[in-house]
């Protein structure tokens, strides 16, 4: 009797703990291993797409510059690689271009010579741009009319293919140049712009070239049409035929005004990279213009013009009051203007 009162108790009081089931213990591991998995796949998208991302990111900003050809360090402020927005440059986008300005005088073969630099494959120089009074009101007009130019995206008869070297335009000096020239002076040399000055010596040529070209915008002798400047020996013999008098009471004023502004002129523009023509040593020697093709570091080419020359031999024979003239200048500083001082 005790003995089964002491099992009794023991059976009684001694619980032992119940055997988990399998079966939960799988769903546990289970679950955990999804949630972990779930997390190690969570970052490792967020690393991927952070990666890809500065890919992109790195890629767009770290565009592989064009690589400066191997020239002067002093000259590296004059190589550009345009990047024009109305097309791609393509195959010749790190071809390196220059920069330049033709500055002149009306009547001082300014055209005449461009013609010959777009006539190399890799110039273009895009003409007379500020004749228009509207791109030279403020300064504001002026820059971006010429970043515009510098950017190729200017079109023009004058514009090349994409492989351009040297681009630039014309640039008369009563065209908004003076007024403007510290701003311009500013822009050139921030730019790296070449400036080229071509003027005439002998300005009583000049002179009777500016009247007979003012008379004709007039007259129009070339069947009611206006030409500055001609492509046949007949238009020039015709446009030739006119003999302007010269005011000889204003004429020594007149040669000094124009003398004056191109030596301010050369003044203003000192601090440019620049170089200087004239006219009549280009027309005497025309291994000038390797010069210029060397000053534009493009390659040498053969350079031709279609233009023909209007006035031509004697002055005597193209001014209808010469012996005023004469008398005029005679003794004065001008007095060397009334030679001839080149053959054509």
């Amino acid at each position: 009797m005790a003995d089964d009162l002491c099992f009794f108790t023991k059976d009684s009081f001694v619980f032992k703990a119940p055997k988990k089931s399998p079966l939960v213990l799988r769903m546990i591991v289970l679950v955990f291993a999804m949630v972990c998995g779930v997390y190690i796949c969570s970052i490792c998208l967020k690393q991927i797409s952070t990666t890809t991302t500065a890919g992109f990111l790195n890629v767009q900003l770290t565009e592989r510059p064009c690589e400066k050809p191997n020239i002067e360090p002093s000259e590296v402020r004059y190589v550009h690689f345009p990047k024009p927005i109305s097309y791609s440059r393509a195959e010749c986008a790190c071809n390196p271009v220059r920069f330049f300005a033709i500055l002149s005088t009306q009547r001082s073969g300014s055209g005449w010579f461009e013609t010959l630099l777009n006539s190399h494959i890799n110039i273009s120089s895009n003409g007379e741009i500020f004749s228009v009074k509207v791109r030279r009101s403020n300064i504001s007009s002026i820059t971006e009319t010429l970043d515009k130019i510098y950017n190729l995206d200017w079109l023009s008869s004058a514009s090349k293919n994409e492989c351009t070297a040297a681009v630039g335009l014309k640039w008369m000096l009563n065209q908004g140049l003076m007024q403007n020239h510290k701003e311009i002076v500013e822009y050139f040399n921030t730019r790296g712009v070449s400036l080229i000055f071509l003027f005439r010596r002998n300005l009583l040529r000049r002179m009777i070239s500016m009247l007979a070209n003012s008379y004709d915008r007039e007259a129009k002798q070339l069947n009611g049409t206006h030409k500055s400047h001609v492509h046949s020996p007949r238009e020039a013999e015709i446009l030739a035929q006119y003999k302007p008098s010269i005011n000889a009471t204003l004429l020594i004023r007149d040669l000094k005004q124009v003398e004056d502004t191109v030596a301010k002129a050369l003044q203003y523009f000192n601090s440019t990279r620049h170089t200087i023509f004239y006219y009549e040593d280009v027309i005497k020697n025309r291994t000038k213009l390797v010069d210029v093709l060397n000053f534009l570091k493009v390659p040498q080419r053969d350079l031709r013009s279609r233009q023909v020359k209007i006035h031509k031999g004697s002055l005597s024979e193209q001014v209808k009051n010469w012996d005023e003239v004469l008398k005029t200048l005679k003794g004065t500083q001008y007095e060397s203007f009334l030679h001839a001082d080149y053959q054509i």
